[in-house]
Parts: C-alpha cells; sequence; structure tokens
C-alpha cells in the first residue's frame, strides 16, 4: 500500500507496485514504438487532474474515447495485479452509457471481485500520482481479499 507521505511525492509513488503495472499496460499498448522516449511519468501524467484542471472540464459532458481507453487501463492493471497476488484469471468488463455513467466489474470465476458505479467519466482522474496509486492499491487489495474470502467461487 501507499503511505499517506507518499501522496504528494511523485518519486515514491513511481515506485508503487500498482504504478508499475499500469506503466507495464500502457507499454504493452505501445506496438509500434512511439512511445519507447518517453518517461514512465509522462504516460502516466493524462490520470492527473488537479483542481485547476479539474475546473476546466464542464460539469455535465460526454466523454471521450481517449477517457474512457484510460480508465479501462486503469481497470486493466488492477486486474493483473490481482492475477499475480492470486493466480485467479480476472475478466473486466465495462458498460458505459454515451453520457458518461454505467459500471465497471472484475470477475473471477463466478465472482465479482470488483463492482465500480462509474459516473462523470469525463472527469476521470486523479489529483496527483499518490491518490491514484492508492486508489489501484485499494481496488487491488479488495479484490484480493474477496478472492480470499470465497475462493470457491473465484475458483470455479
Amino acid at each position: 500500500m501507499v503511505e499517506a507521505a507518499e501522496l504528494v511525492q511523485p518519486d515514491a509513488a513511481a515506485g508503487a507496485p500498482f504504478v508499475k503495472e499500469l506503466v507495464s499496460v500502457w507499454r504493452a499498448q505501445d506496438t509500434h514504438g512511439a512511445w519507447e522516449g518517453k518517461k514512465d511519468l509522462e504516460l502516466l501524467e493524462p490520470y492527473i487532474l488537479d483542481k485547476e484542471k479539474r475546473r476546466a472540464l464542464p460539469i455535465v459532458g460526454d466523454p471521450d474515447p481517449d477517457t474512457i481507453w484510460r480508465m479501462e487501463l486503469f481497470f486493466n492493471a488492477v486486474a493483473l495485479s490481482v492475477e499475480k497476488a492470486t493466480g485467479v484469471m480476472i475478466s473486466p468488463m465495462l458498460k458505459m452509457h454515451h453520457e458518461g455513467f454505467g459500471r465497471m466489474v472484475l470477475i473471477g470465476g463466478r465472482l465479482i471481485v470488483v463492482n465500480k458505479q462509474l459516473r462523470d467519466v469525463h472527469r476521470y482522474g486523479f489529483d496527483n500520482l499518490g491518490k491514484l496509486a492508492a486508489e489501484g492499491d485499494k481496488y487491488v487489495a479488495g479484490a484480493v481479499e474477496m478472492i480470499r474470502k470465497f475462493p470457491d467461487v473465484a475458483n470455479y
């Protein structure tokens, strides 16, 4: 888990296991090598929406495909982290309305290990890298706990 002091230190949060997994997921998307010269923190920069950036976005709006893609990559990193921790194959499923609300579920066997209601997806992001890492860690820990609580359902 990411410590509270790491929430404001991007270098410390960049070393968090979840952030490393998210970077790996991003790098796997680069089939043509366009991002080889980019640093890891540059790849994750679109996830950071400080108060000024968030204020610049409309209160209501349709999410653009890039924002939805970033959110899917975030939850793919959660799924991979859970798979590594438990050995249970995790499948993400997204149901999104064009106006930016919906649901993301991560399923292991017959068990829903993450169930996230989504709203205002056009404003999807985190205040800083530490909060991104902490949120990812929270989902991973919750999913691992759920699998350990119901192993027969997860391994079905």
